[in-house]
C-alpha cells in the first residue's frame, strides 16, 4: 500500500515470537492506489489507525517498509513493558528513524516538544520539524550515522509554530539480520542552558564594565595625582641639579640620575593611564588608537609592528571600538610575554562585518591545550577575548601551531544586528 504523501502506513502480521498467540508486523508501500471504492479506503484507514495503536501499545515486534531497495525489516526491539516504561519516563525526546528520516519511533516527551498528536509524529518525518537550514546540517549527519555518533544543535518547529532551541545525539543502532539503517535519537531541551549561557554572559559583561569604571578610576587618580607629583618632584630634582656647583661633579651627577629617573617613571605611569583609560580611542577614534598603541608597542619593545587599515564608512559603537581595542591589547601583551615574534601585522577593515586580524611570526602553541595545563598563563586569556567579542555579536578564533606563529581574527557584524532590523 501508499500514502499520498508517500508516507509509510502499517498492517499487522503474524509474530514469530514464541509463547505469544499473535504478534503484528507493521508493513510499509508507497502512496494509495488510484482504483478503488470508499469502502475500501475506509478499510485501510482502520487498518492503519489499528496499527498505530497496536505500535503504541507495544504489540508491534517489527515494521516492513517498502523502499527502492525492495521490503526492509525493521525490528522494534526493547518494546517490552520495562523498556519502553524507562524511555517514556526520560525528561529527553527519544526517537527511532530509518535511514531517510521516517520517524518509527517516538516517546511521549517528544510529542510534548513537538506539541502534537503522538500518532501523527510517529510514522511522519523528522524533517517536518526542522527550518530548511537545519534539515541541510541533518542530512549529511544522518548519511553518516552507521558509522559514528554526532550532535547538533538546531531549533525545533512545534505545531503551534513556537520554537525550541535543541540538541539532538544521534548513535546508530545495532544490526543484525532483521534491523538494517535504524538510527537512535535522542532530544534534549536546550531551552534552560541557552537562558543560563545568556545570564552568565550578562554577568561576564557586567563584571567587564566593572572592570572598566575601575580602571577609569584609577587612570584618573594616577593622573591626576601621581603623574602630578611625579613632574612636580622632577622640576624640584632640575632646580636642585642646577644649584650644585660644577666643582661638586660627583653630586652632580647622581641628581641629574635622580632627574632623568623620576622623568622616566613619570612617563611610565602616564602610560599605564593611558592603557587604563585610552582617552585617544574616545576623543579620535579607533583608527587612532590602534596606531597609537602599535607604535607605542614597537617603540617599547623592538618588535616590528605593521598596522593596515580601510577606511570606516562610520564610526563604530562605543563597546565595538573598546572591544577591538582590548583584544589588540591584549593580543599584542601575549606577543610581548610569551610569543618571542619579530613582526607583528595588524589589518583592520570594514564590510559587512568589521574584521581585526592579528599576526606574529613567533613561536606559536597549540590552542586546544587547555589553560590549566600550560605553563605560561595569558593575562586575560582566549576565553575573555571570545567573551569580550561574543557580547558585541561577534566571534573570535583562533589559529596557531607550535613553531607556526598565531594568528587571531575577530569578525563583527556590521551594521549591528539592532541596527541592521530598525
Amino acid at each position: 500500500m501508499k500514502t499520498a504523501q508517500g508516507q509509510p502506513s502499517f498492517r499487522p502480521a503474524p509474530s514469530r515470537r514464541p509463547g505469544r498467540s499473535h504478534s503484528r508486523f507493521a508493513e510499509a508501500a508507497g502512496g494509495v492506489a488510484k482504483a478503488g471504492g470508499l469502502a475500501e479506503l475506509r478499510g485501510r484507514l482502520a487498518e492503519a489507525e489499528e496499527t498505530l495503536r497496536a505500535i503504541r501499545g507495544g504489540e508491534v515486534d517489527a515494521v516492513m517498509v517498502a523502499g527502492q531497495q525492495g521490503p526492509q525489516v525493521f525490528t522494534l526491539q526493547g518494546a517490552e513493558h520495562a523498556y519502553r516504561e524507562l524511555i517514556e519516563s526520560m525528561n529527553e525526546g527519544a526517537l527511532t528513524l530509518t535511514a531517510d528520516a521516517v520517524i518509527l519511533y517516538a516517546n511521549q516527551r517528544f510529542a510534548t516538544m513537538v506539541k502534537g498528536p503522538l500518532e501523527q509524529v510517529i510514522g511522519s518525518s523528522l524533517r517536518r520539524f526542522l527550518a530548511a537550514e537545519d534539515r541541510a546540517t541533518l542530512r549529511p549527519l544522518l548519511r553518516r550515522a552507521d558509522k559514528s555518533g554526532a550532535k547538533i544543535h538546531v531549533l525545533l518547529h512545534a505545531g503551534d509554530g513556537s520554537k525550541m532551541p535543541v540538541q539532538i545525539s544521534i548513535r546508530p543502532l545495532a544490526k543484525n539480520r532483521f534491523n538494517r539503517a535504524t538510527i537512535g535519537m535522542v532530544v534534549t531541551d536546550m531551552t534552560e542552558a541557552r537562558r543560563t549561557a545568556e545570564q552568565l554572559r550578562a554577568l561576564t559583561h557586567r563584571v567587564v564594565q566593572a572592570q572598566e569604571a575601575e580602571r577609569g578610576r584609577v587612570a584618573l587618580e594616577l593622573h591626576d595625582n601621581i603623574t602630578q607629583l611625579l613632574c612636580a618632584t622632577h622640576f624640584c630634582s632640575q632646580a636642585l641639579a642646577d644649584k650644585i656647583a660644577a666643582r661638586d661633579r660627583p653630586l652632580k651627577t647622581e641628581a641629574i640620575k635622580l632627574r632623568e629617573m623620576l622623568g622616566k617613571t613619570a612617563e611610565e605611569v602616564e602610560r599605564i593611564s593611558r592603557n587604563l583609560r585610552p582617552s585617544v580611542l574616545h576623543q579620535l577614534g579607533l583608527v587612532a588608537a590602534l596606531r597609537d598603541t602599535g607604535t607605542e608597542f614597537a617603540r617599547r619593545t623592538g618588535v616590528a609592528v605593521k598596522l593596515t587599515c580601510g577606511r570606516l564608512t562610520a564610526r563604530l559603537s562605543a563597546d565595538t571600538e573598546l572591544t577591538l581595542y582590548r583584544i589588540l591589547q591584549e593580543a599584542l601583551n601575549n606577543v610581548e610575554k610569551h610569543a618571542r615574534a619579530r613582526h607583528v601585522t595588524v589589518r583592520l577593515r570594514q564590510r559587512t562585518f568589521v574584521q581585526l586580524a592579528i599576526n606574529d611570526d613567533g613561536i606559536g602553541f597549540d590552542p586546544e591545550q587547555h589553560a590549566a595545563r600550560r605553563k605560561e598563563k595569558v593575562g586575560l586569556g582566549l576565553l575573555s577575548m571570545r567573551e569580550r567579542a561574543a557580547y558585541v555579536g561577534g566571534a573570535l578564533t583562533v589559529k596557531s601551531a607550535p613553531g607556526a606563529g598565531t594568528k587571531i581574527e575577530v569578525l563583527i557584524p556590521w551594521p549591528p544586528p539592532a541596527t541592521a532590523a530598525a
